[in-house]
């Protein structure tokens, strides 16, 4: 990494990119904010990689991040993509992963499928909070990282101000662990006062690397230039040398004993593959007609040497199907197969496609794989247990799928005609099923309610809903059995204009956004008689039942409770259930605003029957006119679903946070620290409140606040809301 310029053999645009062996395969994922040019980023290295032309071209057309016409119109990454290049002899499958936070399931779908991470900081715009939250994640987990400052053409960009910004933000209790390799070199002024950075100095190697014609050069620098590095240079051996197995070397460098820069390589390449030292490089995309872009040379060397193998990744836990462990040996080619479903897309003409990472063993063209399920039957995706016959493996190239014969543990491959298998299943020889555990998941907590917008639409909306979910797990689609509504669950207003773009433009499906209702109650607050008559003997076989009752409240989450307390036989016997039907099916139409009576104890006091003219039906019809009657002497209350919401958020914003819950109705419950500089708020809030909680608390945190929600239980709404409620359903109903 900088000791010497690398001989490599670049992948040709013309043919796909298989692996043979595990070592020769690195999984790479781009994590950073929107904007911070991690696409641009991707280009430029397949540029440098020689995967496409100058023109950022592959050769049959289209560049290597053409994925998504909806990412055009979006004007953002809505999605994870791959594209693989070769560098010295290692495939490197790198992962695009967007930057915008409501579509962090693709972001989770790369950290599954990767062994490291490059973490791309625009020097423009600094570190935001949510790439804070992924480092920290990454590190839970022990994931390499590396840092790519990008953006240094702009106006009062500074590459040694943003690595101390990235130490403090990344180092935590070690800012010596995130130490830029390589310095830049900037050009002569311009007009505008600013110098463009021109080439990189390396602190190891002390050579130069000029990128001002379009190729890189190296060269030695002069005596005027070497003590500018010289105090990057100390920082960054002494950096090295603090991560290095041998204990012995501190010692023997703080007494002015000579190290050698190929024992630095090898201890900064070690500790970059085992996360404990995380590099800082710069890039920046070529120019015009250019072959290199700055940095991409430097990055490639690092990813390539500095990067683990896929022998190095922890396999995740793997059981048999009816749950029982199994131990297998990370990355074996000749293993049990174990591969996983990354990513699912589905095209009009080529159907669904999908993105695997092979965990173990190999998988091959038209092989016949078990399919096992991920258990997010909650969310709308249903649990699998399934033989399937794959079709052809194939490598992406923008829009294009070249065909590739296998794919070896540690690889990644885009399988055709999976048909039943979505986002998160597992893979596995037929006659050995498996299943994998899954990967965390966010909940989706804003809520779009949607119907079809004609009777042609509503043909189809079922079958483009269930393909869509099937795409994305984030997803929640819920049929409401209360409201009548299809609600599709999504992480943010952006993640649900791409839903509709989706269900519109590849599914052919109009729909209208309607708005979300919650799931209201009403119960009786006071105790009311009610006497259900129901009588007619005009002509014919006549109806004739009549019944009293009385309704009484019962606490919340009783139900409806009945009794029989009839004397004497004035009802008689066989019509009891008939009353009781009655009252349950008016309970359940609701008896003031249309919504589910719940919670009150009816009493059957009393009736009457005659001999030939009652019936079941008559007794029902009574049954329902007595609840009616009661209701309309009693003071109604409409009950609103409260749900026990928990928070998130860093200290900075925890004043905020809980002045805005209190502001939504919300009965504080208390707080409690959580690790350093986080605070967990809890607290009770009405749904009606937090319909938009998802996009408003984004907004109130910068992105940095996270929340879930759960049902608590159903209790009054303030009168003047629940008058309004009542003058809307009376106007629906007029």
């Amino acid at each position: 990494m900088g000791d010497k310029a690398q001989s490599h053999h670049p992948g040709a645009a013309g043919r796909a990119l298989a692996a043979d062996r595990p070592a020769s395969v690195r999984n790479v994922v781009l994590v950073g904010h929107s904007g911070s040019g991690k696409t641009t980023l991707v280009e430029a290295l397949a540029l440098t990689a020689g995967a496409v032309n100058r023109a950022g071209r592959v050769e049959d057309g289209g560049t290597v991040s053409d994925y998504d016409d909806i990412e055009h119109r979006q004007q953002r990454s809505v999605q994870l993509s791959l594209v693989p290049v070769a560098w010295d002899g290692i495939k490197v499958n790198l992962l695009d992963t967007p930057g915008y936070a409501d579509f962090v399931g693709e972001l989770r779908a790369g950290l599954r499928a990767a062994d490291a991470a490059l973490f791309v900081v625009s020097a423009a715009d600094g570190v935001d909070g949510s790439t804070r939250m992924v480092w920290e994640e990454c590190a839970a987990v022990g994931m390499p990282r590396a840092i790519v400052i990008t953006h240094l053409e702009a106006a009062r960009s500074d590459f040694e101000e943003m690595t101390r910004t990235c130490a403090e933000a990344f180092g935590g209790d070690d800012p010596d662990a995130v130490l830029p390799l390589y310095l830049p070199l900037r050009g002569p002024e311009g007009p505008d006062g600013h110098a463009p950075v021109t080439g990189l100095v390396g602190l190891l190697s002390q050579k130069l690397f000029d990128y001002s014609t379009g190729e890189r050069k190296e060269s030695e620098p002069g005596e005027d230039q070497l003590p500018d590095i010289e105090e990057a240079r100390n920082r960054l051996i002494e950096g090295i040398i603090a991560e290095s197995e041998d204990e012995t070397l501190m010692d023997r460098y703080l007494g002015g004993e000579p190290v050698e820069v190929k024992t630095l390589i090898e201890d900064l390449e070690r500790a970059v593959a085992r996360g404990s030292f995380f590099p800082v490089l710069a890039a920046a995309p070529a120019a015009e007609g250019a072959r290199q872009g700055l940095g991409t040379v430097e990055l490639l060397e690092l990813v390539t040497r500095g990067f683990p193998t896929p022998f190095e990744h922890p396999l995740p836990g793997v059981t048999a199907i009816g749950g029982e462990p199994r131990e297998l040996t990370a990355c074996d080619t000749d293993g049990p197969l174990v591969a996983e479903v990354v990513k699912t897309s589905s095209d009009p003409y080529v159907g669904r496609i999908s993105l695997v990472r092979v965990f173990s063993g190999t998988l091959r063209p038209d092989q016949t794989v078990h399919v096992s399920g991920h258990g997010l039957a909650d969310r709308g995706h249903e649990d699998h247990d399934v033989d399937e016959k794959i079709g052809a493996l194939s490598m992406p190239f923008g829009k294009q799928q070249r065909p590739v014969t296998h794919a070896v543990a540690g690889d990644l491959v885009c399988v055709a005609k999976l048909s039943r298998a979505e986002t998160g299943d597992t893979l596995s020889a037929k006659d050995d099923p498996l299943l994998m555990e899954p990967w965390q998941m966010p909940d989706p907590l804003l809520p779009l309610a949607i119907r079809a917008h004609s009777k042609a639409d509503e043909d189809k909306l079922s079958q483009g809903l269930s393909r869509l979910v099937a795409e994305d797990p984030t997803m929640r689609l819920e049929q409401n059995q209360d409201t009548h509504q299809v609600v599709l669950w999504c992480l943010g207003e952006a993640h649900a204009d791409v839903a509709l773009e989706r269900l519109r433009h590849r599914y052919g499906v109009q729909v209208d956004v309607v708005p979300h209702r919650v799931s209201l109650r009403e119960t009786f607050a006071t105790k009311a008689g009610g006497r259900g008559r129901h009588v007619k003997q005009s002509g014919g076989h006549g109806q004739y039942a009549i019944c009293e009752i009385e309704v009484e409240p019962l606490p919340g989450g009783s139900g409806i409770e009945f009794v029989d307390k009839v004397v004497g036989g004035a009802v008689p016997r066989q019509f009891i259930p008939s009353v009781e039907k009655g009252v349950r099916a008016q309970a359940a139409k609701g008896v003031a605003a249309g919504y589910p009576l719940v919670d009150v104890r009816v009493t059957l006091l009393d009736g009457k029957a005659h001999s030939v003219d009652s019936s079941d039906a008559a007794f029902q019809t009574a049954g329902a006119l007595a609840l009616r009657e009661a209701a309309a002497d009693a003071r109604i209350h409409l009950l609103e679903p409260v749900a026990e919401v928990t928070v998130l958020v860093g200290d900075e914003y925890v004043g905020a946070v809980m002045s805005d819950l209190s502001g939504r109705r919300g009965r504080l419950l208390g707080t409690e620290q959580v690790g350093t500089g986080r605070t967990l708020i809890r607290a009770e809030v009405p749904e009606f409140e937090i319909g938009r909680y998802a996009v408003d608390l984004r907004s109130l945190s910068h992105g940095t606040a996270r929340f879930d929600r759960r049902y608590a239980r159903h209790e009054p709404m303030p009168p003047q809301i629940a008058e309004r409620i009542r003058e809307q359903a009376g106007d629906e109903d007029g």
